[in-house]
């Protein structure tokens, strides 16, 4: 059984909002083992974008613990929390969020800037990554030459690019069409097989679907956290989890 990379204990996160505190999390509770592929669900409002900017080092809770690889994020300042986040976590969204003025290439190089490695080890490592997501004939294209899915393609290859402890994914197939969503999920699946951890935020039930622990929330709680069987018993009938379902911690 793989360590756990998540330990998050008692998590709340309340904002003010005018003279009215609203709580978007409330003692939250969970652990993610390193190479788990999660999928967190909530309808809007429930919290889970909370929860996944907290996960990802963009906010911090009000109170409780967030333990990140060992290492306590949870009151860090804005620079610390900035440095954990570049060295521990790739992102993929909804938006693609891509420069339009630069290749895939230098997409994908970019996040390598704050790694220090030189330009043409930057450039190496991105061409490498884009060949990985089967990209590789696409590296000189800029965004608005490319298809909605390589677009997706090239956010999740700059995601991989500095070897994060954890893949973050925001909807990651909002603005796909039925057949590129199925595309992009078959590439988290081989991502996962490869050792990653990938963190799956959708709203969407058959997208959730792929990932092999749905955490599932609701008004700010935990509604339930169980393991996707029928997914894990088609890809290894003899995967632990198959037989044993986590409990919530």
């Amino acid at each position: 059984m793989q360590p756990d990379i998540i330990n998050i204990k008692d998590l709340c996160k309340t904002y003010t909002m005018g003279f009215e505190k609203v709580e978007a999390l409330k003692n939250i509770s969970f652990n993610i083992r390193k190479n788990e592929y999660v999928a967190l669900m909530g309808p809007s409002g429930s919290g889970k974008s909370t929860l996944m900017n907290i996960i990802g080092c963009l906010d911090t809770p009000t109170s409780g613990e967030y333990m990140l690889n060992n290492i306590n994020v949870s009151s860090m300042t804005d620079n610390e929390l900035a440095e954990v986040r570049n060295k521990q976590i790739g992102f993929v969204f909804q938006t693609f969020n891509l420069l339009p003025r630069l290749s895939a290439l230098e997409n994908v190089a970019l996040p390598l800037v704050y790694a220090g490695l030189s330009k043409k080890e930057r450039l190496e490592k991105a061409e490498h990554v884009l060949n990985s997501v089967k990209l590789g004939d696409r590296v000189k294209h800029k965004p608005n030459e490319l298809s909605g899915g390589q677009r997706q393609r090239v956010a999740v290859a700059r995601a991989l690019v500095n070897d994060p402890a954890i893949i973050l994914a925001d909807e990651p197939t909002g603005n796909l069409d039925t057949k590129t969503s199925l595309e992009i999920m078959a590439l988290f699946e081989e991502i996962h097989d490869l050792g990653n951890t990938v963190i799956l935020v959708t709203h969407e039930p058959d997208i959730a679907d792929h990932a092999h622990r749905i955490i599932k929330l609701r008004d700010g709680l935990i509604e339930s956290d169980e393991i996707n069987h029928s997914v894990l018993s088609a890809k290894d009938p003899n995967h632990p989890y198959v037989s044993h379902a986590l409990r919530i911690s």
